[in-house]
Parts: structure tokens; C-alpha cells; sequence
């Protein structure tokens, strides 16, 4: 009989879109089973509900929730982790670089949407 896949709490968090650090000690205690990592996307724990919903949140779910990327995160010097209600903050305050960094996402999903149109109207024509 074939040995249960297993994988690290730091793949387990990351794949969970959570911190590390901030989960219970048996979750970092050793590797996590693939049906247990199964069982905590489909039904979450209390534990595991709170971080997703207040955090601390890791770097690409800040990113993700502010509408930014990662290196925009980098280039206004936000290199903590934040909570749900310190996002909520910053998009309300809307600070310059947020707005800066909002526009260059945005610019940059328009930008990736004209070239994958341009290369579908290649591959038809």
C-alpha cells in the first residue's frame, strides 16, 4: 500500500494563503497528510476561518486585496504583514503610492489582455 502523500506547513500555509507564523503549533509541528490538507480547505477549522478574515495576512493576499502586486508592495516599502483592518485602512486612506500602484496593475492586466487578444487573432488568422 502506497505511503500517504505529505507535504511542509510552510507549502500547507502557502497553498492556504496563510502566515506561517500565525498558525497553532500543531499546524507547523511536521508534515501535513494530503487528505488533512483536503479536509482544511473543505472545511475549515475556527483557527483557520479567523486568519483568513483578520490575518495577519502574507505578502501576495495583501497584495491581492489591495490591487497591487508584490513588487509594488516592495517599492513603497511595505515589507510587513498586514491585517484585514490594516488593508481596510490603506484603501481607505488611499495613500499616493496605493493609487500609483493600483494604476500600474491596472495598466499592466489591460496591457496583458490586448497581447493574448493579439496573439489569438495571430493563431486564427
Amino acid at each position: 500500500m502506497a505511503q500517504e502523500q505529505t507535504m511542509k506547513p510552510e507549502t500547507a500555509a502557502k497553498k492556504l494563503g496563510i502566515l506561517l507564523s500565525a498558525t497553532p503549533e500543531s499546524f507547523r509541528a511536521g508534515p501535513i497528510a494530503r487528505t488533512t490538507f483536503d479536509e482544511l480547505q473543505s472545511e475549515p477549522p475556527t483557527w483557520l476561518q479567523d486568519l483568513r478574515r483578520d490575518g495577519p495576512h502574507p505578502r501576495p493576499v495583501v497584495a491581492a486585496r489591495l490591487g497591487v502586486s508584490i513588487s509594488g508592495l516592495a517599492r513603497a516599502g511595505v515589507d510587513d504583514v498586514l491585517t484585514t483592518e490594516q488593508i481596510k485602512r490603506l484603501l481607505q486612506d488611499m495613500p499616493a503610492w496605493l493609487v500609483q500602484e493600483r494604476s500600474t496593475q491596472a495598466a499592466v492586466r489591460t496591457e496583458n489582455v490586448r497581447v493574448k487578444q493579439e496573439r489569438a487573432a495571430r493563431t486564427e488568422g
